[in-house]
């Protein structure tokens, strides 16, 4: 593997089609396409500034790098893509990505990412200003996360997450087989127009969740007083700790159990 240390690159696809290299403390300024249709990259310690700086690539891990805010839509497009340790201040970052792994990740700027990726993996991460994040993902799992934003996972299908804290408003809207378990979901018309969405020892915050839902399962979740007006229009069957502060209209055949805290 060619090892390319402390170094600075810019201009037009300075680094275009690289394969089998190393880069150690490298910084790529201002320009685009800095590793565009690139093989077998292991990127360390890095910083990355130019636009659209990894596209059309396979086989990259980037560990420790920062991506800044100038580095509009870093990570487009790739195979095989592994991330630990890195910091995200890049708007749009992943779109269209097809296997995806992060481990230990900052966001900043979370507006319109993950839009059409597949097949990832994903643990300890913050993403902040979540505009539209994740939408049309397609088979993730996902652990111990922070995501704050709107309009989280809509049209998302196959999706399972543990151990998440969310602050969105309009979450999960017609999504598609996904599960949430040991979470917390705070926002207003969570999960409106979903398919088999499953939520698992959660606790539920913001008016009007789960509304317009076929196939809706809830087990031994918890609803805060703020969570009213639940349900309309939905088929559900939940077993729902405590109280909800009201029901409105589920569908004939729903059945919701409230048991003693």
């Amino acid at each position: 593997m060619n090892i390319i240390q402390n170094q600075y690159f810019d201009g037009e696809r300075p680094l275009y089609e690289s394969c089998d290299v190393r880069l150690e403390r490298v910084r790529i300024g201002e320009g685009e396409s800095g590793l565009k249709e690139s093989r077998r990259i292991e990127a360390v310690d890095c910083e990355f500034e130019g636009m659209y700086v990894i596209w059309e690539c396979e086989d990259v891990t980037c560990r420790n790098c920062h991506f800044a805010a100038s580095d509009r839509a870093p990570l487009w497009y790739n195979r095989n893509l592994r991330m630990c340790d890195c910091l995200i201040d890049a708007p749009k970052a992943f779109r269209e990505v097809d296997k995806l792994t992060l481990e230990r990740l900052q966001i900043s700027d979370g507006a319109e990412t993950f839009w059409y990726c597949r097949n990832g993996q994903i643990s300890d991460f913050k993403m902040e200003n979540g505009l539209y994040a994740f939408m049309h993902a397609n088979q993730f799992k996902i652990r111990n996360i922070q995501l704050q934003g709107k309009y989280i996972f809509q049209y998302a299908k196959n999706i399972e997450i543990h151990n998440a804290i969310f602050d969105t408003k309009d979450a999960f809207w017609e999504s598609e087989n996904c599960t949430v378990y040991d979470s917390e979901i705070k926002g207003e018309y969570l999960g409106w127009y979903s398919r088999n969405l499953r939520l698992v020892r959660c606790r539920i915050s913001g008016t009007q969740p789960l509304c317009y839902c076929q196939n809706l399962i809830l087990e031994d979740c918890t609803f805060a007083p703020d969570a009213d007006l639940a349900f309309e229009k939905s088929s559900v069957q939940a077993t729902v700790v405590g109280s909800i502060t009201s029901v409105k209209n589920p569908l004939p055949g729903s059945v919701i159990k409230q048991i003693p805290c």
